[in-house]
């Protein structure tokens, strides 16, 4: 991979208050993982570290879309904490090291737990907007998800109350109908999640949400987004990673409840869930261009690296398409991100992630969309969850598809 075009000093990329000066020459692919690592942290510190110290409403001015829609302003604060869990989740999964990265990742892993533990504590001052608007289903979902990526770094270790308050929590959002489109697989893995840790769970939301995405299958990878098809990245935002996570997770729970059981069919939805985000995550992949640039189309684009979580989920589960090699991904993704992330005011002076796609671009914000929803980007971060002997880490660099073409 020539490099050339993407090495940036940390002052530029922005990432001083984390790096001292480091990835200011042509870097390794060791550099590469510790780029992401820090990149990483740089986006979810404010987030996660307000919330654990309860100044994150206190100290979070949000941002809205100038078209902003008049819900409830106070979702954003859910939006931002689990939107940005879900994406640090499985780099938090990693043991413990001495190494600069193990350190950061410690201490964002202590951010993460008492982020979650202040969440659903209703005395505390970020207790989150749980028990109104509808929006919240969508992102306990992130959280579920999150969870179910890393259940030993930030379950387990929560304390018994805090585990009941999130079970709580999830149960009472069953008084949310979700609309007829991607939502039917927010109530699913929020059930998924419950089901996972042996609570009771509301199977019918699951096997709905699974039986409604598989209807909407057209073909070559995509998924309709309800009776309509839409030309965006929801399959990626959403759709094809969370439709994974559901039917892993339903799969082994079920396993675990009847090993001697005739699990074939389970296991076959499984399977063909794979094989299509498999495909998806081909095209993603080919969307990136020699420059590390990739087309901005369809609804939420303001989620930037989000919309690669196909590509990025299927490489942390060692499920890449055939013919696409991790090292491409890995940069192909590195190049994206040093592009992205270098453009001015993609961070406020604050540090928090503003309304944007290349840098502060309000007016292209949906009128959903404020700054808590930006952190989705976290979702282009999964491969992070490989330990460096990983081959995505590991092997030497690749060309991408459009690099070589």
């Amino acid at each position: 991979m020539n490099r050339r075009n993407f090495i940036q000093s940390n002052a530029v990329l922005g990432l001083s208050s984390v790096i001292p000066d480091t990835i200011t020459t042509q870097s390794t692919d060791a550099d590469d993982r510790l780029y992401w690592a820090k990149l990483l942290y740089k986006i979810a510190e404010p987030i996660l570290k307000n919330l654990a110290e309860g100044t994150l409403v206190k100290n979070w001015k949000v941002e809205y879309s100038p078209a902003w829609d008049n819900r409830n302003a106070k979702v954003a604060y859910l939006e931002g904490f689990a939107r940005t869990i879900v994406g640090v989740a499985p780099w938090l999964a990693l043991p413990d090291d001495a190494t600069e990265e193990g350190q950061l990742r410690q201490k964002m892993r202590g951010y993460a737990l008492k982020s979650i533990e202040n969440s659903v504590n209703p005395s505390h001052p970020d207790y989150m907007l749980w028990r109104k608007e509808g929006q919240t289903l969508v992102d306990a979902a992130f959280l579920a998800q999150a969870l179910l990526k890393a259940p030993d770094a930030l379950w387990k270790p929560l304390d018994s109350v805090a585990q009941k308050r999130v079970i709580e929590e999830f149960k009472l959002l069953r008084r949310v109908v979700p609309p007829n489109n991607n939502w039917v697989l927010f109530a699913a893995i929020v059930e998924a999640f419950l089901l996972s840790i042996g609570e009771e769970a509301d199977r019918y939301r699951i096997e709905f949400g699974v039986r409604k995405i598989e209807d909407w299958y057209v073909g070559d990878g995509w998924f309709k987004d309800g009776e309509t098809f839409h030309t965006d990245y929801y399959n990626s935002f959403v759709i094809q990673p969370m439709m994974v996570d559901v039917l892993q997770t339903w799969l082994e729970a079920n396993k675990r409840q009847s090993p001697n059981g005739n699990h074939k069919s389970l296991q076959e939805r499984t399977t063909l869930a794979i094989k299509r985000m498999q495909r998806h995550a081909d095209f993603l992949e080919r969307l990136i261009s020699p420059e590390g640039t990739f087309p901005a189309f369809g609804r939420s684009v303001t989620y930037r690296l989000g919309a690669f979580q196909a590509l990025t989920h299927a490489a942390l589960i060692h499920q890449l398409p055939e013919g696409v090699s991790p090292a491409q991904v890995r940069c192909a993704l590195t190049a994206v991100m040093k592009r992205m992330f270098v453009q001015e005011g993609i961070f406020d002076k604050e540090g928090w992630l503003t309304l944007g796609f290349a840098g502060h671009q309000p007016n292209i914000a949906d009128s959903y969309s404020n700054a808590g929803s930006m952190y989705l980007t976290t979702l282009g971060f999964l491969p992070l969850g490989l330990p460096t002997t990983d081959p995505f880490w590991a092997d030497l660099d690749a060309e991408w598809t459009q690099q070589k073409a």
